[in-house]
């Protein structure tokens, strides 16, 4: 970050970020904490998360973990209201947590495949925004983290594919709806991005699915995703709603 006047762009606002104690919403921590926001790291990996938030306090950041089960709609709504007592209001949500699942051919998955990939990469982000939008004060904004996966189809992981194509509807509908509240949301959608979950995924083989997965041959790292999160909350993007951004090297072009 290297312009000065961001560095306190999002100074006496509450951001919460789901799945944020690893990758992609680790980054997206780091990054809000840096200018100055309160944040929430909501993850299962209270370890990790506490771990992220002890780091982020010494490097004069504001930080709390918060755990939840993001299958679950009771846990995340009283992580939400643990959020919203701690800190005493929420004017910025980033739901980025997700499962990936095997590559399978169309008809090997069965219903519990089904339910526990859907039960977090979609109906957790959708009462996740249900929690969210009844906290929020016009002025806030919510990105949700869908993936190029949402943007086309891919086989071997059409169940992920689905879900992730229903974060793009929920963002869009949500988006009409609350655009005449002040409430702004929108989507980024990830390439291929360095993080412990593609390293575990991809193994020896991410460096070669890197160079050849979009025409900017590399792959992106979870800060440059969070550089595009940070400023779809902020007031440079207030025009900006119902978007879907893909951020993924230039591979969905």
């Amino acid at each position: 970050m290297d312009n000065p006047h961001l560095a306190s762009r999002f100074r006496g606002k509450t951001v919460l970020v789901t799945g944020g104690a690893s990758g992609i919403g680790e980054a997206c921590c780091a990054r809000f904490a840096r200018e100055e926001a309160s944040v929430a790291i909501l993850d299962r990996d209270t370890d990790r998360g506490w771990a992220l938030a002890s780091t982020l306090r010494a490097q004069g950041g504001t930080a709390a973990c918060f755990q939840v089960d993001l299958a679950n709609a009771e846990s995340i709504s009283r992580a939400t209201a643990q959020v919203l007592e701690c800190y005493g209001g929420l004017h910025y949500a980033v739901n980025n947590a997700g499962l990936s699942e095997e590559p399978r051919g169309f008809l090997d998955p069965d219903d519990t495949d089904w339910d526990r990939l859907m039960s977090i990469n979609l109906r957790g982000v959708w009462h996740g925004m249900r929690c969210q939008l009844r906290a929020m004060p016009p002025g806030g904004a919510i990105v949700n983290i869908s993936s190029r996966t949402g943007l086309v189809g891919k086989p071997g992981v059409a169940i992920y594919s689905a879900g992730k194509h229903g974060v793009i509807g929920l963002t869009r509908s949500a988006a009409i709806e609350y655009a005449p509240r002040g409430i702004r949301i929108n989507a980024i959608c990830p390439g291929l991005v360095q993080s412990p979950f593609t390293e575990a995924k991809f193994g020896d083989r991410l460096t070669r699915l890197a160079q050849s997965a979009n025409p900017m041959g590399r792959i992106g790292q979870p800060a440059e995703i969070a550089g595009a999160v940070a400023w779809l909350c902020s007031s440079d993007a207030s025009y900006i709603t119902g978007a879907i951004v893909p951020v993924d090297g230039g591979a969905s072009a």
